[in-house]
């Protein structure tokens, strides 16, 4: 298994496209913070834009735990658009899978995340949430890893 994202600490671009229920795809810009403490926890932190369009950004903020040797790991989240969330991850081959719910949520909103390691600095994403059983947005972007300065 050969992923840097989330593995490593380190700064990562996304950029990409937006889509919500009965709209048009909007382009999306992003930044995200990866670091790991000496006791397996991580924090990422991810700030979404939207050039040209008249939308908040969003943000997220991860902590998590990943003992050495697992392929699973459970986070829980900020979300700036849902509020407190918990989730669990999987790590495949060459692929890093999350799932997520929402705390005490009426809508049963949730959601996932798939990043498909295309090389060692770059993944494609793709993510949705949903209310129940229907998808309300779904985004697909690219992940660049930033050298370090």
């Amino acid at each position: 298994m050969a992923h840097t994202f989330l593995m490593q600490p380190g700064r990562w671009t996304l950029q990409g496209n937006w889509l919500e229920r009965n709209g048009m795809p909007i382009a999306v810009k992003g930044k995200t913070l990866v670091a790991w403490s000496r006791d397996n926890w991580f924090t990422m932190v991810t700030k979404l834009v939207f050039p040209g369009a008249d939308r908040e950004e969003i943000s997220f903020q991860y902590r998590g735990r990943l003992d050495a040797g697992e392929r699973h790991y459970t986070f829980v989240l900020q979300h700036s658009l849902l509020g407190r969330v918990e989730g669990e991850g999987w790590l495949a081959q060459e692929t890093i899978v999350q799932r997520y719910w929402v705390l005490g949520d009426r809508q049963r909103r949730s959601g996932f995340e798939t990043l498909y390691r295309l090389d060692d600095g770059k993944y494609y994403l793709s993510s949705g949430i949903m209310a129940g059983h229907y998808l309300t947005s779904t985004m697909e972007a690219t992940v660049e890893r930033q050298p370090e300065p």
